[in-house]
């Protein structure tokens, strides 16, 4: 099929297509594992073996970047490492490792010449030179990186034990483990199971009548039915969703300098209603990256361009608008570089990439996609900076436009009398306040503007007049006694008008959105990423040593890019997603570099099952619940998560899969969780972001006044209870409660969140007002619905946690656990009732209050439970 071909129909089509088999497999990736000899070692295979290791060691000297590249020797191509170097010698030669002269500087004794250099801080371990001398002894093959290849659909292979496979997945995984001499674990009781596959389909753990229905369903499709059950239920799309939100950097503020609210929550609406609507991810890719420009757009289609509005943005007086165009533009490639293509192309902003064939000038090329946009680059820290749509009409139009005039007028005014202070500023008076103030607020600037304390670090000889005039406005608006009569009233006008603005606009669902400039700006790359150093003039374009090539006529603006990263040809799109897929399932991706599948991103621990799930996904129409359907639905993924000692010294990361997963819940589910199970929990589906418990004064540390974030105020009634996803997000200080348990600041994209284990997160649940109320609310319900004996609501509530019934020697250390407290409480009604008046929700007047403290420090360590926070 022409080139043409798919990237137009994807583009244009209102229908997902559907990809015939093998269009997008058309070549052989030769990679995995090579074939043993019946009495000798595997095959040294290039991609898996020795990449790796030029990568790290070589490629600063030798690799891509031709500026740093050294004595004429390129080591990442084949011509350029079977070339003749600038001395004549030949770096390697295909069966030869003793006529190559990278064997010979590899092993030389000599200190001036053996390589790396001593200087260079690159090691390379005597197993890694035997490594090189075998590759050029067996014939130096030569292939490009395995990503950058396309991928094949690999027939399943053939394993000892065909009997324990269920789906094709199972067959991949297998075979690895009979090469490495493991058997898998056995099935994960039913219990196990459907607790496990529930957090990962929705979020939230099973109820007690669902695991009930389960284990009580002896169909043999049983699981199935779970699974479907689960993928057709919202909560699947909220799932789905809040990993997205760290890819998409998602924040519910500006993120700089005042770091003001502003509104994209309908983007956050979209992504869980796409998701529900197993939405094609071609078609789900295409409406985010360029919704605006598909034909007769939708709101729909338009609200998905939030995608490329999340970035980090500023507001503050005194930035360069030329700088921060570029800032965003360079943040916008580095996001969809990573999100959709699992390269770090943010590397290329000031150079050649080190590693992987991306330069410079096609970084700028695809800057050149999202150069053109119609924002401000200072948005004023508005609610809405445009460009920005409303989902509905405004409640008060004509109040919405009074505001913005009385807003206009007082900026005005007040620029106009600080320009009218400035002539009289001979004034001895206000000369010697102003160097008074300047010398102490050198010594402190803290509570200062970004900018007046940027202009502080600038030495005085050096500050030039735009420096002098930030800070004499400054001092004259907020700090001299002279002048304070006349500012301090407009000051107040204008931050009351500003605040009335924003509860006016935010009473209307509007969101950001993308728009390009009727006629687009000139493109240049920039000189050492500087704004303002520009070198040569460039149009959009896509890297030209990674997948297709875009036809000479496509269109050059973001659709043409956009289908360019779905088309069935691009070998990357597919890959990195379906990985990030089965990172969610197993903890770790098949490459374990989900952010990096360049030359310094690690080798996939099964190569073909990767391909074959990439292949799988773009035949299937892009269908996203058919790839979840196949992981947990697979062998691997039923197994249990018990380890044995052999495991742990063989496989401690689970990387070969011959058990379950098990992991420590991600930071919006060990929350959620206590929610639903104390019964807590508010199951509104979409809608603004909300502010639960936090401890106090953290946004005043870092607030400025005038910021309509400064201050923290929590809200009420069911808003404290929605899930974690619609948690108000504060760049500059995000939940509290999710950073603690290693969730993302979403200052800049994340696709692998790190997982930690600190005293600090034992300390949150235990002590953390939203989780003490649950425990309280747990202890009610296990009083009024557990049943009327201790043993029998320690059983129930042990259930809602964990899905499973507790053995005899734990269900009698909850009841010594229950006795103590109950006897501690009766000597001291005082504690028991300040303890069940933490939370805003009113304590259980039906229960006597040291009867339900008692129940409460049970529902605690329940709560605390490694169990409760762990997926097994």
């Amino acid at each position: 099929m022409p080139v043409r071909g798919p990237i137009i129909d994807v583009a244009c089509r209102r229908l997902p297509a559907r990809v015939a088999p093998g269009l997008a497999i058309g070549l052989v990736l030769a990679l995995g594992v090579s074939p043993a000899s019946a009495d000798g070692p595997k095959r040294v295979n290039y991609s898996r073996d020795i990449r790796p290791i030029l990568s790290n060691t070589c490629y600063k000297c030798h690799g891509p970047d031709e500026k740093q590249r050294k004595a004429g020797l390129r080591l990442d191509t084949k011509a350029g490492a079977y070339g003749k170097l600038e001395s004549g010698d030949i770096a390697i030669v295909p069966g030869s490792s003793a006529k190559s002269a990278v064997w010979q500087r590899l092993t030389s004794k000599d200190p001036d010449v053996r390589m790396p250099p001593a200087d260079s801080g690159k090691t390379i371990s005597p197993e890694q030179i035997d490594l090189i001398k075998r590759w050029i002894d067996e014939g130096a093959e030569f292939h490009g990186h395995w990503s950058f290849l396309p991928p094949k659909h690999a027939a399943a292979p053939l394993v000892k034990h065909p009997e324990l496979a269920r789906n094709p997945i199972d067959r991949f995984i297998l075979a690895r483990l009979d090469e490495e001499g493991l058997a898998p674990s056995p099935p994960a009781d039913k219990a196990t199971l459907i607790r496990r596959v529930t957090l990962d389909l929705t979020g939230l753990p099973p109820t007690l009548e669902a695991v009930d229905r389960f284990l009580g369903d002896q169909s043999p499709n049983a699981y199935e039915k779970v699974v479907d059950r689960l993928l057709d239920s919202p909560q699947y799309g909220e799932q789905m969703t809040r990993y997205w939100l760290d890819a998409a950097r998602y924040g519910d503020t500006h993120g700089m300098h005042l770091d003001n609210e502003r509104s994209i929550w309908p983007y956050r609406d979209w992504l869980i209603h796409s998701f529900n609507a197993n939405q094609p991810f071609d078609r789900f890719t295409l409406e985010q990256l360029a919704g605006d420009l598909l034909p007769n757009p939708t709101l729909d289609q338009r609200v998905a361009t939030g995608f490329c509005r999340c970035n980090v943005t500023t507001g503050e007086g005194g930035a360069i608008d030329e700088e921060f165009y570029c800032r965003y533009a360079e943040d916008r490639v580095a996001t969809t570089g990573t999100v959709f293509l699992g390269l770090t192309l943010g590397c290329c902003v000031c150079h050649d990439h080190k590693f992987d064939p991306v330069t410079q000038r096609d970084f700028y090329q695809l800057f050149g996609y999202f150069g053109s946009l119609t924002e401000r680059a200072m948005d004023g820290n508005a609610l809405l900076p445009p460009p920005a749509i409303s989902l509905g009409p405004p409640k008060d139009e004509q109040k919405i436009k009074q505001l913005k005039s009385e807003i206009e007028t007082l900026e005005t005014t007040i620029k106009d009398k600080l320009a009218q202070c400035g002539e009289k500023q001979t004034s001895a008076e206000l000369s010697a306040s102003l160097k008074d103030w300047e010398s102490a607020a050198i010594k402190d600037s803290s509570g200062l503007p970004k900018a007046v304390r940027r202009v502080l670090a600038i030495a005085p000889e050096k500050r030039i007049s735009r420096h002098k005039r930030a800070l004499r406005d400054y001092f004259l608006r907020y700090v001299f006694n002279g002048t304070r009569a006349t500012f301090d009233p407009l000051n107040a006008k204008l931050d009351n008008a500003r605040k009335q603005l924003v509860a006016e606009q935010i009473s209307i669902p509007s969101t950001l959105v993308m728009q390009d400039m009727p006629k687009p700006r000139d493109i240049f790359v920039l000189v050492r990423g500087a704004y303002d150093r520009k070198g040569d003039k460039v149009e959009p374009n896509v890297p030209a040593a990674i997948g297709p090539h875009l036809p000479k006529d496509a269109p050059k603006n973001r659709l043409s890019l956009a289908a360019w990263i779905v088309d069935p040809r691009n070998p990357l799109t597919a890959r990195v997603t379906v990985n990030r897929f089965w990172q969610q399932y197993f903890g770790t991706g098949i490459v374990k570099t989900a952010e990096d599948f360049g030359a310094q991103g690690e080798w996939p621990t099964h190569p073909e099952l990767l391909d074959w799930l990439a292949t799988e996904f773009v035949e299937s129409g892009w269908n996203v619940k058919r790839i979840q359907r196949l992981i947990v639905t697979s062998v691997t993924y039923r197994q249990s998560s018990h380890i044995s000692p052999e495991l742990v010294q063989r496989d401690s990361e689970n990387r070969l899969l011959a058990r379950g997963p098990r992991f420590r819940l991600d930071a919006e589910a060990v929350r959620d969780t206590a929610l639903s199970v104390s019964g807590l929990l508010c199951d509104k589906l979409g809608g603004r972001s909300v502010k639960p418990y936090q401890p106090p004064g953290l946004w005043e540390a870092i607030g400025y006044t005038s910021s309509n974030t400064a201050h923290f105020v929590k809200d009420k009634g069911d808003d404290l209870y929605r899930r974690s996803m619609y948690t108000f997000w504060k760049r500059t200080s995000p939940p509290p409660a999710l950073i603690t348990f290693d969730a993302p600041s979403r200052e800049e994209c994340t696709v692998r969140r790190s997982r930690t284990n600190t005293p600090l997160q034992a300390l949150v649940l235990m002590n953390d007002e939203q989780y003490v109320e649950a425990a309280r609310h747990l202890a009610s319900r296990m009083i009024h619905h557990g049943g009327s004996t201790p043993t029998e609501r320690i059983v129930f509530a042990f259930r809602l946690a964990t899905s499973r019934t507790p053995t005899a020697d734990e269900i009698a250390v909850f009841t010594r656990l229950y006795d103590e407290q109950r006897a501690a409480y009766a000597k001291n009604a005082e504690a028991a009732k300040k303890l069940i008046r933490v939370g805003d929700s009113p304590p259980d007047t039906t229960v006597d209050p040291r009867e339900l403290a008692a129940w409460s420090l049970v529902a605690n360590v329940i709560l605390n439970l490694d169990e409760t926070v762990t997926k097994g």
